[in-house]
This record gives C-alpha cells, structure tokens and sequence, in this order.
C-alpha cells in the first residue's frame, strides 16, 4: 500500500441522497469529506486507538476496502496523548491513513466505567483504566481533543443510557446530555480545524427505549442542522424490538438530508434492519471481536471455526467471498491456526469477518439502487442467522 498526502481542499462535508428504496426507508447516498468519498449504507471498522485490531492497513485498504474507520477519543487522549497527536499532525499522518475517520466522544465509555466515574454538570470525572489517574471529560475539553486529534467527523459529548434504564433516570440523562450538546456546538463554533481540513460535528440521540424522550432528542438533534447526526444508546441491554422501534422513530424526525449514524450495532442482522429503517452508517467491534475468538460470519450463517467439524473441511472460508483471503485459505487450515493459537488465525478471521460486512453493506446498497431490497432481505435474513 503507497500513501501519499497531498494539501487538502477544504472540503465542507455534503452529503447526496441518491436513491430511497420503494417499499422501505433504506437509502443510498453519497458523503463527501476532505480525505475522500463515502458511499452508503457504510460500515466503519473500529480503530479505537489507532489500530483496527489484528488487521494492517494495507488489508484495510486493499482486501476490506474500508471507506472510512473510528478511532475513539478516550483511548487516544491516554495513549499516545494529545500531544503526540499534535506532533505528528493530527491523527492521519500519526497512523498512515489517507481516508475518512471518525472519532467518538467518550461517551460509550462514560457507560461503560460507569463503576469509576463521576457525573455532574461540568462533565464526566473518571479514573484511567491503564493507572487509576483522574480525569475530567467536559463538553468543551472533549471537543478541543477532538480537534487536536483531527478527525473528519467527530461526535458530541453525551452520557449513554443503559437499555434498561427506568425513565427517572433517562429523563435526567437526557437533560444532562441536551445541556452538554449546547456547550459542544458552542465550543465547536468558537474553534477552527487544526490541520487545514473541515471537520462535521455530530449530535447524539439519547432517550433510552421512552418514545417521548427519544422524540425530543431527536427534535433537539434536527434543530441543530448539523452535516449528520447519530442514534447512540442503543445494543446496550435493551430487547432488540425496542431497537428497532427506537430506529424507526428516530428516523421518522432527524431530516432526510443527512446522513444518519446508528452507533455500535451490530449483527449483520441488525444492520440488514437498520438499512431498511432508514440507517447511513454503522460501527461495531463485533467482526474483529468475534473474529479473534473464531466466529465467522457468512452468507451460509455463522461458523465457530474453531469446532472440530472443521477439521478435515477444505473447502475456502467463503466461496465467492468478499476478501482474496477467502479463496487463498481453507476451513481446516483456519481451524488448525486457531487449535494451535497461531496469530495468523485471528488476522484470518478478522479480515474475513470485516470483508464480509462490507460486502454485506455494498449488496444493501446495490439492491436499493436497483429496486428490489426488500426482496433480497427476505431472501438472505435467514441464512445469515442460522449457526
């Protein structure tokens, strides 16, 4: 893979709306960013600290073709430190990716040590999960490393509701997160890029699983008029119908226009659902996760490559699959560099699962252009969930 970088064209983000499915809401469209296209529906791999786990850049770009990858802004404010990031230019040249990147705020990680955190109007204060120190998140901290870290499209600063969540509480968790966008989109408006290039603010749809609360989020997040807008707190404990429910709500408010994010989902179920609901883009840690510990997912189902069954298969990972990988390599030598925790396996696996969902994602797309999703979801839904 040869990256070069050339001086940006300040490019403000638009996004195309280029076909709307006939009997669904599933969309595709097209972004435009300073570091390149993005076509949609888009799935994001997740770089959380400036690496796509087990994956090389070169696989990224060439055997995944990812448009675009996440890196997340409290592992990156840790380590390297925003410094370093500074130094290096910001977070394109740090890692050697001349594409799209998104970063999250913190929030989800707000959720997720919500055992080491403390919450109150300034922000979120926390301890690091590397050496216990204390750190304070505000809205307007969380967007000056976000700047510092140079990201295309960075996130607003939010408090992420767990699913099961009664409404006292997601009431006042909203009203904290509605607070802090302002002081997010205040500070956004009073801060400049860092590396010559536009960056988009997006705001969150919080609420839980209340169709009041979720309505007024995303009425608050419409009136922003932001370059796009996200869906976050959901695939965080809630039944999966709520999500969807959540999904259709949502989209039914936050316009048309823009591009619409739905954060951290999921299954390649889930995002089959999502698309046709009215869902742009997504980001999960499920194909790599799930990858290292030797779960496939394919157009025939889901394979545990590690079972015994696989053995003496050699027939390719996927015939007709989306990676070069899939054809190169077979079930039993997969299964064997799994039995003998050969790391090759799970950078096997990886690729394979990440090449999948973007394979999956561009089907989606194809399918809404020429007219028949509906069809080709009822057709492959099931396969994809049978073990």
């Amino acid at each position: 893979m040869t990256v070069k970088y050339f001086i940006r064209t300040f490019v403000i983000m638009k996004f195309q709306l280029q076909h709307t499915d006939k009997l669904t809401n599933a969309r595709a469209g097209l972004i435009t960013t300073s570091h390149g296209e993005i076509t949609t529906p888009v799935f994001m791999p997740v770089g959380t600290q400036g690496s796509v786990k087990a994956v090389h850049f070169r696989e990224l770009q060439d055997d995944i073709n990812a448009q675009i990858i996440l890196g997340n802004t409290y592992h990156l404010y840790l380590r390297p430190g925003i410094k370093i990031l500074e130094q290096a230019g910001g977070i394109h040249r740090f890692i050697h990716w001349d594409r799209p990147i998104l970063t999250d705020s913190g929030g989800y990680q707000v959720f997720s040590l919500r055992n080491n955190r403390k919450l109150h109007e300034s922000g979120a204060e926390f301890r690091s999960h590397i050496d216990g120190s204390r750190h304070l998140f505000t809205p307007e901290s969380v967007i000056d490393i976000e700047r510092s870290i140079g990201a295309d499209i960075i996130m607003a600063f939010d408090e992420c509701t767990p699913g099961d969540a009664d409404y006292e509480y997601a009431r006042r968790s909203l009203e904290l997160t509605e607070r802090w966008l302002d002081r997010c989109f205040q500070r956004f408006s009073e801060t400049e890029p860092k590396y010559g290039y536009h960056q988009s603010l997006f705001p969150i749809v919080q609420g839980c699983v209340y169709n009041d609360l979720r309505r007024r989020a995303a009425e608050k997040v419409a009136s922003q008029d932001a370059d796009g807008n996200a869906i976050g707190g959901l695939a965080v404990g809630e039944p999966i119908e709520k999500m969807y429910e959540m999904i259709e709500l949502v989209n039914e408010i936050l316009p048309k226009e823009k591009p619409r994010y739905l954060m951290g989902v999921g299954t390649p179920a889930n995002l089959l659902e999502a698309i046709e609901r009215g869902v742009d883009m997504f980001d999960c840690i499920m194909p790599t996760r799930n990858g290292r510990n030797g779960q496939l997912f394919t157009y025939d189902g889901i394979i545990n490559i590690k079972n015994k069954k696989w053995e003496n298969d050699f027939s390719p990972i996927e015939s007709g699959g989306a990676s070069l990988l899939d054809e190169f390599h077979n079930k039993a030598y997969l299964h064997h560099l799994f039995s003998v925790s050969e790391i090759l396996g799970l950078q096997i696996a990886s690729i394979h699962n990440l090449a999948f969902y973007m394979r999956l994602v561009g089907d989606a797309r194809k399918h809404i252009i020429e007219g028949d999703f509906a069809q080709w979801k009822a057709a492959v839904l099931p396969r994809l969930q049978q073990r």
